[in-house]
């Protein structure tokens, strides 16, 4: 069975950083896409960005473009998230999905960590 295990979260001040990871299991990671997701209270989840396993290509959301950096670890099944210059509207709950190269739809899903980021 696949399962995603998130972790990272926490509280930091405005302009601080954290690095979320995301390890999965039951699977060896070849042509598949790993992302981030967040959602914020009261809003929809959205994409934050993605990483294609393979051949490493990146995507951001630009909201994040230039501050968030997603990278993988082959030998540990594991993608990170780093934040930098963290803001208030980056306070959500942060997912990591997982989805085949051949797709569009994540279907496994961490259980989500906390970011707080306060002013």
């Amino acid at each position: 069975q696949v399962q995603l295990t998130e972790t990272g979260g926490g509280m930091v001040q405005a302009g601080g950083s954290l690095r979320l990871s995301c390890t999965v299991s039951g699977l060896t990671l070849s042509n598949h896409v790993m992302g981030w997701f967040r959602q914020a209270p009261g809003k929809e989840r959205e994409f934050v960005a993605r990483i294609t396993w393979f051949s490493g290509s990146t995507l951001y959301t630009p909201s994040v473009q230039g501050r968030f950096s997603i990278s993988r670890d082959n030998a540990k099944n594991t993608v990170y998230l780093q934040m930098n210059n963290l803001k208030p509207e980056d306070t959500a709950v942060y997912y990591c999905g997982l989805r085949s190269i051949v797709t569009t739809q994540y279907n496994n899903w961490g259980q989500g960590t906390q970011v707080t980021v306060s002013s």
